[in-house]
């Protein structure tokens, strides 16, 4: 048989009353979490207006202005409330700060941050088409419908720069109709429209022919030297441009200005010249070369002169005076008959050689 185990005797359970300090801390932190839990509860029964802020100025892109147009933290579908119609295309304009509170109030909404604000700017975005697209738009018609060659035209258009005003969304190529052209005065007249004249201008011109000319960068003064760099070939309209100009820069570079000229001048022939190959007084090579005579000897020249110019110059011994042609830098020919007549004196020069 097993033997019983004893029953240890019970022990007498203690009880000890609650101090005043106790009771205290516990009604404290019964209190605290009690606000915590107030302000949680009040922080999500707080209208949705409350966190509801005025934006800065705005930029309208349709033809009402929607409270998420004009206020941050509205929801998506308060968002596209609409509230008041937008500026004109292009334009802007103002709404009052209390204007906005009094169209949320009259939504349910609640009170709106203005941030100071007192008026919201809206402008009003559109697409501007202005002179460069119309002109393309009369030339593309010009070419269609009279067979003209629009490549050295420009058009003038009346008033001071017509633009077309659109909406963002009308982003295709304008288009001119209704066009009327005179070509003996050169009138033109049209419509310009995008989409399905969804936006339209009439607009009326002058059509000139253009011509391309070279044109001075800096001003030049008489005898120095132009650079590719100071040279730049612009359109300009044929009336307006002289009969002589230069319509290429080709070899203008390394020429020398004949006159003063100034900035932004048209170049015109005899303008510029080849730089002088002789200087006057500087000490050349005569050549003559004839069948079965060729001789040479310095001599001195009398004036300047560029490449193919005729000058004088002075055989230093016999101090007789010949016409030149200058053929390159230091260096002149005569012909066969000037030099026969010089020739007896000419080989009196230490210089002849043969």
């Amino acid at each position: 048989m097993h033997a019983l185990r004893q029953i240890p005797p019970r022990r007498p359970i203690r009880v000890s009353t609650l101090s005043v300090a106790i009771v205290g801390r516990t009604l404290l932190a019964v209190l605290a979490f009690s606000f915590l839990t107030f302000q949680v509860l009040a922080q999500e029964a707080r209208p949705a207006g409350a966190s509801l802020r005025l934006r800065g100025d705005v930029t309208a892109r349709g033809d009402v202005l929607t409270l998420g147009d004009l206020v941050e933290g509205a929801s998506a579908e308060t968002a596209q409330r609409p509230l008041f119609r937008a500026p004109a295309l292009g334009a802007t304009g103002t709404i009052q700060a209390r204007r906005i509170a009094d169209a949320m109030a009259g939504l349910g909404l609640g009170p709106v941050e203005t941030g100071g604000r007192v008026q919201v700017s809206v402008q009003r975005a559109a697409r501007r088409v202005t002179q460069p697209e119309i002109e393309a738009a009369l030339k593309r018609a010009l070419e269609s419908g009279y067979g003209v060659d629009p490549r050295n035209l420009a058009i003038r258009l009346d008033g001071e720069s017509p633009t077309l005003l659109a909406p963002l969304d009308l982003n295709g190529q304008a288009v001119a109709l209704d066009l009327s052209y005179d070509p003996r005065s050169r009138r033109i007249a049209g419509l310009i429209t995008l989409g399905e004249r969804q936006a339209s201008l009439r607009v009326s011109g002058q059509v000139m022919e253009i011509r391309e000319v070279a044109v001075l960068g800096r001003s030049l003064n008489r005898g120095e030297t132009i650079n590719a760099a100071d040279l730049t070939l612009e359109r300009r309209p044929r009336e307006a441009t002289p009969s002589d100009a230069q319509g290429s820069l080709g070899d203008l570079a390394g020429q020398v200005a004949q006159r003063s000229l100034g900035a932004g001048a048209i170049l015109r022939s005899g303008d510029l010249a080849p730089p002088d190959l002789v200087a006057r007084g500087e000490a050349v090579t005569i050549l003559f070369d004839s069948p079965g005579l060729n001789l040479s000897l310095r001599g001195l020249a009398n004036e300047g002169g560029r490449l193919g110019a005729m000058i004088t110059v002075t055989n230093p011994v016999s101090k007789k005076i010949l016409s030149a042609t200058v053929i390159g830098p230091g260096r002149v020919s005569v012909g066969p008959a000037p030099l026969v007549r010089q020739a007896s004196a000419a080989l009196d020069g230490p210089a002849l050689q043969r």
